[in-house]
């Protein structure tokens, strides 16, 4: 099967700023079906979006940036710059942001899955 990936956007998502467009590259349906974890996307944010912190239970996810920069923020509440080909992993039981404070669309695939 050949698809092109499926895309829509979230307001304030987790509880935070902007908007966020994703790009599924596999469905939510399809990853659970597979029982292999819940997401796969590109997820871009514009100057200004960010996606508010929130944990991970059982579950792991990295991100790998595409393009822009931002800032990342990990489970000590630890803000660390990011551009293109850093990876941020977040561990079960950890917690993240990450915030686009750049003039540019911040770009990045992310990974959501079961441990």
């Amino acid at each position: 099967m050949i698809r092109r990936e499926m895309t829509h956007t979230r307001e304030h998502m987790r509880d935070g700023r902007g908007t966020v467009t994703i790009h599924d590259v596999l469905t939510k349906e399809e990853m659970t079906e597979a029982g292999i974890g819940r997401l796969y996307s590109r997820m871009v944010l514009p100057p200004g979006a960010s996606i508010g912190f929130h944990e991970h239970s059982g579950e792991t996810e990295p991100f790998y940036i595409l393009k822009g920069e931002g800032d990342f923020i990990d489970n000590d509440h630890v803000k660390t710059h990011v551009t293109a080909g850093d990876v941020c992993l977040i561990k079960p039981g950890e917690g993240h942001s990450i915030e686009n404070n750049g003039d540019s669309d911040l770009e990045f695939m992310a990974l959501i899955y079961n441990c």
